[in-house]
């Protein structure tokens, strides 16, 4: 690069030491300085990491104190422990096979001790063998402190580090009476747990303040450390009775609830910079000798003629052009993007002469997520183009199409008062959009919704007008796609409905104020109640009894039907262990499976609420099975796996594929209501009755009738041969305490539902 400066003639030396040494002194300290931030960067991160590991490795050793007692309260807290124990021959098998062995295999638990009321061993487990009790003495000294103070005798431990103990978080919880502690065990970290054993119902008896005592050891520096080193990819991991790390290694003291120090725990930490480091070092060389190879074309540059400036000028100009371009047009379409868009629309209703209107329309291409997910987002933006190119086909120099982002165009249109110029417009792209799409190769057929507000009625700010034409859409939307509609008053009214109604919902689940679940029965062929429907019922305080179909479908587009569904799960379980004879029914909505541990959340519901998955009937609609990705069909596997019996709602209404019933083992199906209630009216909804029926017995799936509200519908599904009805010629829903009085009566008189062909369940 020097001998180009000294090549320079003297009149262009000024120049030089004007512009191009600073502009060479900055890209060198550029450079020196990049380098340092990177440097610097690499240092940190490598840092973060290892601060990182340290803090999972502290917490990791705490918690596997925490997780031993709860380990314990699985067995500890039971009835037929307490009544085992008690017994005066002790069945040393079934000892093994729910304490010690159990422990051992099921959690890692390295020693298991049970003391009776003298805090003498009754039964040792090392490892997954049970040994002589007198293996208990060499513990023995160590866990005396904590044996007493779980008999409510404080020794040493406690009375030295109270204030210690008392800030644990694994002192007592629930029923559970115990203490978990880190200790030295013969030079090695150990957590050590004991908790009484007591019964978990008040029918069992038992000793109190001379229960027996479950203690069990886990050590911290041998099965405990592969796991805790796989599980957070912790490198080397081991431990160590002296601080002895090796070059690059890292360690964190072990010190015991007394404060002992017992050792260390040594790692080679991850370091992420110097990976990072390695990996872009000689890129960020080569970029840097690429910037200096930059800077010696630039000194070749200053050298060039006039001509060459003013072409550069001129490219500038043209690159300035293309920017400002591309700051107002959408790159895939070349149409005008939202910022023109927002501009155009300003002016239009600004400028807006006597006699003209202006319309703002919004459309949606109708299943272009199906396109972009079966032939990919290539085949999305060439239908995009392709659309565009007939938006800009039907208009004249009088509208401004723009394409917002995605699959959303919006259009500004200036037109003649009293004529239809918007609904014709709005008929032309309706009737472009349905014909076929050549997309790379194959055919696709497609639709368009529309939203369409007119200027000055629906008034002149940009936002609202735009606000309006949303409502519009998806008004069209939900009235069956490939349509427009006009907003209307009623339209913004019926937003600001649903918006109340999602704030005093959100507020009824925060309070559970007004909400409750009702219960429909359903009726076995031979008239018995076989289980009950959960429905959802909810009393506003102002609004009095608001309907499901008004509320429902609010939760479902705000998503507090996720914890709607649950409260109503969990009630549907408290109820359920009332009727144990029963099967409750609760219904699932498709957005409750859109969560990735749906299933399991479910599962622990149920078991947090004492219900039985075998009792308990999850209604899924077809649009659950439509989706037919992954975690739905997951979902559905682990929610039969655990016992859960799944019945398809509404079925027939929809595609009500052969193959669904085959894909997704369903127990149940349930004719909608729609072809019960048309039986004796003519048409072929017994015909389709009867053919569902047919299909249900062939696949051996219980068929259950809704909507049965008359003796000749129940007759006649009777005779079809249909397991089950459900209807208001039977009950409508009603509560908790009704249905338990219902069963409580026929129970007494050993009644069926129907008494001489009549039904005795009709309320209301």
């Amino acid at each position: 690069m020097l001998s180009h400066f000294l090549s320079f003639d003297r009149a262009e030396r000024p120049f030089i030491r004007g512009v191009l040494l600073p502009v060479v002194l900055v890209a060198f300290t550029t450079l020196a300085m990049g380098a340092g931030a990177i440097l610097w960067a690499v240092d940190r991160s490598n840092d973060i990491s290892a601060e990182r590991q340290l803090r999972t490795t502290e917490a990791s050793i705490r918690a596997a104190v925490q997780e031993l007692a709860q380990q314990q309260e699985m067995v500890a807290i039971w009835d037929d422990a307490v009544v085992e124990l008690s017994k005066r021959s002790l069945d040393l098998k079934w000892v093994d096979a729910n304490f010690g062995v159990w422990l051992n295999k099921t959690f890692g638990q390295d020693e298991i001790y049970i003391l009776d009321d003298r805090n003498e061993p009754l039964v040792a487990t090392v490892g997954a063998t049970r040994v002589p009790t007198e293996e208990y003495e060499r513990v023995r000294a160590n866990v005396r402190d904590i044996v007493a103070g779980v008999r409510g005798v404080p020794g040493s431990l406690h009375r030295a580090h109270v204030a210690d103990l008392a800030t644990a978080s694994y002192l007592k919880t629930g029923q559970a009476v115990h203490d978990a502690h880190l200790l030295e065990l013969n030079g090695r970290p150990v957590a050590v747990s004991v908790m009484k054993i007591i019964p978990e119902s008040e029918d069992v008896p038992y000793p109190h303040g001379r229960e027996f005592l479950l203690l069990s050891v886990r050590f911290l520096d041998g099965s405990f450390i592969t796991q805790l080193s796989e599980q957070n990819l912790i490198d080397g991991l081991r431990f160590s009775s002296t601080d002895t790390p090796q070059l690059g290694e890292v360690s964190v003291p072990v010190r015991s609830d007394v404060g002992h120090l017992i050792g260390y725990f040594i790692w080679n930490p991850e370091l992420p910079g110097d990976r990072v480091l390695r990996s872009v070092g000689p890129i960020m060389a080569a970029a840097a000798a690429m910037i200096l190879l930059l800077l010696s074309a630039l000194v070749r540059r200053l050298r060039q003629s006039t001509r060459a400036l003013e072409r550069t000028v001129l490219e500038l100009k043209a690159s300035e052009a293309q920017a400002h371009h591309l700051a107002f047009h959408d790159v895939l379409t070349g149409l005008p993007n939202r910022a023109m868009f927002e501009d155009r629309l300003t002016h239009a209703t600004a400028r807006m002469q006597n006699g003209e209107q202006v319309a703002v329309m919004m459309i949606d291409l109708d299943r272009f997520k199906h396109v972009n997910d079966t032939l990919g987002h290539h085949a999305g933006d060439s239908l995009i183009q392709e659309f565009a190119i007939r938006l800009s086909t039907l208009v004249n120099g009088e509208v401004t199409i723009t394409r917002l982002g995605g699959d959303e165009f919006a259009i500004v249109q200036i037109f003649k008062s009293g004529t239809d110029a918007p609904q014709a417009l709005c008929d032309r792209i309706l009737a472009a959009s349905v014909q076929p799409y050549d997309v790379l190769g194959n055919q696709v057929f497609v639709g368009a919704s529309i939203g369409l507000v007119l200027a000055p009625e629906a008034g002149l700010d940009r936002i609202e007008l735009l606000r309006k034409a949303d409502i519009a859409l998806y008004r069209a939307k939900g009235e069956g796609r490939n349509c427009y509609r006009l907003f209307t008053p009623e339209m913004d009214e019926t937003i600001n409905v649903s918006r109340a109604i999602e704030e005093d919902l959100r507020a009824a689940l925060a309070t559970g104020e007004g909400l409750e679940v009702a219960y429909q029965p359903q009726i076995s062929q031979g008239g018995s109640v076989v289980g009950v429907e959960a429905l959802a019922r909810w009393h506003h305080p102002t609004r009095g009894c608001i309907q499901p179909s008004q509320f429902i479908p609010v939760a479902e587009q705000t998503g507090l039907i996720v914890p709607l569904g649950e409260w109503i799960l969990r009630q549907a379980c408290t109820a359920s262990r009332r009727w144990p004879d029963l099967f409750v029914s609760v219904n699932l909505s498709p957005v409750q499976f859109r969560s990735c541990d749906f299933a399991d959340r479910l599962i622990a519901i149920v078991r947090e609420c004492g219900g039985h998955p075998q009792r308990i009937e999850l209604e899924v609609t077809e649009g659950v099975l439509l989706e037919e990705d992954g975690r739905t069909n997951d979902a559905l596997q682990r929610l039969r796996e655990a016992g859960f019996r799944i019945a398809l709602d509404d079925f027939g209404t929809g595609y009500s594929s052969l193959g669904y019933l085959h894909r997704f083992e369903v127990d149940k199906i349930k004719i909608d209501r729609s072809f019960t209630q048309s039986l004796g009216q003519g048409g072929k909804a017994a015909t389709v009755i009867k053919a569902i029926v047919a299909l249900g017995h062939a696949m051996s799936i219980t068929v259950t009738a809704e909507g049965v509200e008359t003796e000749i519908q129940r007759s006649f599904l009777d005779t079809a041969g249909c397991n089950e009805m459900q209807g208001f010629l039977f009950s409508k829903a009603i509560p908790e305490e009704q249905i338990t009085q219902l069963l409580s009566r026929s129970l007494a008189k050993q009644d069926q539902i129907y008494v001489n062909s009549a039904p005795i369940l009709r309320t209301g």
